[in-house]
């Protein structure tokens, strides 16, 4: 017979006491009107927006651009931009940055459309949490419906997210992980509050007669993650046996991009122009745009048209347009021959940063890291 209370704890036999189940029943959540099709875990399809109390603004053209043109840089611009991107380098030798000798420049400007429509959607899902005393509202009044809930007023063309709690929808259930009882079983001792001993393998001794120092010769210790109780707080609702249950309304604002540039003859790859930016000529913000008209390259209007169609036809399906925004840039590309050592070769500079481009660069080595 042991006479303290760790010993006794120590074979203590194991909790007679139900796991629960690890996703809560669908009798949990109750049936809101307005809300029949919201699920349970993970956020539901998208809610198209109702259609508009009162019509909606008409979008307008913009007005006719000129011709734009940038002036050519300067060849002690090129050979700078030449120098640094070398230097960039750690296998580029700086000699014919510097030292080669520039013969021709030439010009090939591109366009570059953009369209942005910024938009809201909306999505509902059942979520649940530990009850605080939070307040339970559940069928004291009929709840808003989805789209007239009012959220925070976004930034235009930037990204966000809110959560919110659907009002009249928060009730009070038992927790279905513990039953209500607010402890788990101990998944690691199966609720004994302690395993065998892994030094002795439950036998109380080591080396023949040896009593095991480790379980003081008793085959079994303690368990390290019940602390010997045989059962944990439950993660689901912290201990607290209930749960309030409620209807989550996630509001999301997406700034959709869509970019076209105009194919240039340089022999410069038009991906390289993503990274850079350029002269903005054009630039119109409204609820919906109209497609760009008058401009002097056909591509760009044709773009426009088929950018503007596409995305009012695609977004209105699943969210609410807030905002619109069509841009048009003028990107320099400036393709530059030079001579070094007696061969000629080329490197291309382009956009505002001065980006340079120069695949087949001359002095190359390879470097070992020791």
């Amino acid at each position: 017979m042991y006479l303290h209370g760790e010993s006794q704890a120590m074979f203590a036999p194991p909790v007679a006491a139900s796991q629960g189940p690890s996703a809560p029943p669908a009798s949990m959540f109750d049936n809101m009107p307005g809300y029949e099709g919201t699920v349970v875990g993970g956020e539901g399809g998208f809610l198209p927006p109702p259609m508009p109390a009162y019509p909606v603004p008409q979008p307008h053209p913009g007005p006719e651009q000129p011709h734009w043109n940038i002036p050519s840089i300067s060849e002690d611009t090129a050979r700078d931009a030449f120098v640094l991107y070398a230097s960039s380098k750690c296998c580029y030798s700086s000699s014919p940055a510097k030292d080669g000798v520039i013969t021709a420049m030439e010009a090939f400007n591109t366009y570059r459309y953009r369209l942005e429509t910024f938009t809201e959607s909306r999505s509902t899902e059942w979520r649940h949490e530990p009850y605080n005393g939070q307040p339970v509202d559940a069928y004291s009044q009929q709840p808003p419906g989805p789209w007239d809930i009012p959220a925070q007023t976004p930034t235009f063309f930037v990204d966000g997210k809110q959560n919110i709690k659907v009002p009249y929808t928060s009730s009070v259930k038992p927790c279905h992980s513990c039953v209500g009882i607010g402890r788990k079983p101990c998944k690691h001792c199966a609720g004994a509050g302690n395993k065998v001993c892994w030094v002795c393998n439950g036998s109380g001794y080591r080396h023949g007669s040896d009593q095991c120092h480790h379980c003081n010769g008793r085959g079994r210790e303690n368990c390290n993650f019940c602390h010997g109780q045989g059962s944990s707080q439950c993660e689901e609702c912290k201990g607290k046996q209930q749960l309030l249950v409620y209807i989550n309304l996630t509001v999301k604002w997406t700034n959709n991009s869509d970019a076209y540039v105009v194919e240039q003859s340089s022999g410069l790859k038009v991906e390289n122009l993503s990274k850079v930016s350029g002269k903005e000529l054009f630039r119109d913000t409204q609820y919906m745009v109209y497609p760009v008209m008058g401009f002097p390259d056909p591509a760009v209007m044709q773009a426009s048209q088929r950018f503007v169609t596409d995305h009012q036809g695609k977004y209105c399906k699943t969210s609410r347009i807030l905002q619109q925004r069509q841009t048009i840039e003028l990107i320099p590309v400036t393709k530059v021959t030079y001579t070094w050592k007696g061969n000629s070769h080329l490197y291309f500079v382009y956009g505002n940063e001065f980006k340079v481009n120069a695949d087949n660069y001359p002095a190359t080595c390879c470097c070992t890291i020791m």
